[in-house]
């Protein structure tokens, strides 16, 4: 079992207002830039005790009997001896001229090799914005943020949903959920970016509308107590709840349970399903992790789990899909376990497993590359960024002073959004921009909220 919600502070200094702009103390990178500091290996110190005691009296004698032609002479010669310093210190090594090491005759074939090695591209170790999350709740097995295909961010802080609009920047409040009810769980967003699911501490679900918003319906009876874990398939809407079950939602009807998953003890805080939809990948607060496989779910049946992967010694919440190879699954081990883990989603084998010596509370792929993120707890709190599948160790991300415990990517893979138990929200420039920008193919299927009236 891992540590789960921290003791809350009821005192405070002063409020804060929600997701506004956090500036810290940060170090400028031109700062003493008035102390000058010569380069002694660079320095010819022949030429310079010279210029210091005969050159001036050289000077001072030539004058009188200077002529163009002896002065070009001079010229010349000083630059022959290398002799034509304008300073007496240096401050940086002069470059070198390049050297031709080839033939002239050869230069054309040196064009035709191979093309040259990627450079390393460059990763900002520093969060490029800081926004206050005050009264976030500090527990292991939510979910409370969530960034969606219209590039709005949704965070849940207490009772109260917030809605960040990451191209203008804009804050607005989507709902603020009655104390009997809440508070907020969990958050997801649809797929069309436009509707937004709400997991409650009461075991509702509702759902809103985020343009108009205004709740379109509340999903009742799909559990006994909160539902800390939600995920999206279409027009499905699959729900995790501290009762160990998981509920296939379709919300396009009244009677919206269509299947329901058994094969958890404990609490579901980890849900994810494939790129495909066919499989759902689910973590519990019981050490276990489950791939279940709609094509062999009946409808109002309880369904047997495709693989059941007890390898990890601690809960599970941090859930991933492979982008570029469908049957890949990654997953992240609690305070006691530490281990993120490989597996094959068909055969259940597990691949890799790799200590990070810290809790693992969220995992995310690049969209771009061959590279997945994690966050931490305990001791460093830090963002992960590993190269697959060597796991090396690419960059380590510090700034959070609490456990990372939510993450969330923008819908260009690019920027990556983190929130920890310490109430802030960071920014991370980790995953780079894509080479070339491709075209979105059209879409041939009805979005899953084409029309509002079919939600009820």
């Amino acid at each position: 079992m891992d540590a789960g919600m921290s003791t809350p502070s009821y005192l405070k200094a002063q409020t804060r207002c929600p997701l506004q702009e956090h500036f810290l103390p940060r170090k400028s990178s031109k700062e003493n830039l008035d102390r000058f500091i010569p380069n002694r290996s660079a320095m010819d110190f022949d030429y310079a005790h010279y210029a210091l005691m005969e050159g001036r009296k050289g000077k001072d004698q030539s004058a009188a009997v200077s002529s163009p032609s002896k002065e070009a002479y001079r010229k010349q010669l000083a630059e022959t001896m290398n002799l034509n310093h304008t300073r007496i210190l240096a401050f940086r090594n002069k470059p070198q001229a390049p050297v031709d090491l080839l033939p002239t005759h050869h230069s054309a074939s040196l064009h035709q090799q191979p093309k040259s090695v990627k450079p390393r591209r460059y990763i900002p170790q520093t969060s490029e914005r800081t926004l206050d999350a005050p009264d976030i709740v500090d527990d292991f097995y939510l979910n409370l943020l969530d960034w969606g295909s219209a590039n709005v961010l949704a965070i849940a802080l207490d009772h109260t949903v917030y809605l960040w609009d990451a191209s203008t920047g804009s804050t607005s409040e989507l709902v603020t959920i009655d104390e009997e009810k809440g508070p907020v769980t969990s958050i997801n967003w649809a797929p069309d970016g436009r509707h937004v699911a709400i997991g409650l501490n009461n075991s509702e679900v509702q759902l809103w509308d985020s343009a108009s918003n205004r709740q379109l319906r509340t999903l009742n009876g799909c559990h006994q107590s909160r539902v800390g874990s939600l995920a999206w398939n279409n027009h499905i809407l699959t729900t995790g709840g501290m009762d160990g079950q998981i509920v296939n939602n379709d919300v396009r009807i009244r009677s919206h349970i269509v299947e329901t998953y058994r094969g958890h003890t404990q609490e579901v805080c980890g849900l994810k399903w494939s790129g495909s939809g066919q499989q759902l990948a689910s973590g519990g607060n019981d050490n276990v992790v489950h791939i279940w496989d709609r094509s062999v779910a009946s409808s109002n049946s309880t369904t047997q789990w495709l693989h059941r992967l007890e390898e990890h010694t601690s809960a599970v919440k941090a859930l991933a899909w492979c982008p570029f190879q469908a049957n890949l699954l990654a997953t992240g081990g609690g305070g006691g376990d530490r281990t993120i883990k490989f597996w094959n989603s068909h055969t259940g084998a597990c691949l890799n497993s790799v200590d990070t010596g810290s809790q693992v509370c969220s995992l995310l792929w690049s969209k771009n590359e061959r590279e997945l993120l994690s966050s931490h707890g305990f001791t460093q709190n830090q963002l992960t960024l590993w190269k697959y599948p060597s796991m090396v160790k690419m960059a380590e991300l510090t700034g959070h002073t609490s456990r990372v415990l939510y993450m969330a990517q923008s819908p260009d893979g690019c920027t990556v959004a983190s929130a920890a138990g310490d109430e802030t929200l960071r920014f991370w420039n980790v995953f780079g921009v894509p080479e070339t920008t491709k075209k979105a193919a059209p879409k041939t299927a009805l979005e899953p909220f084409s029309h509002v009236n079919r939600i009820r």
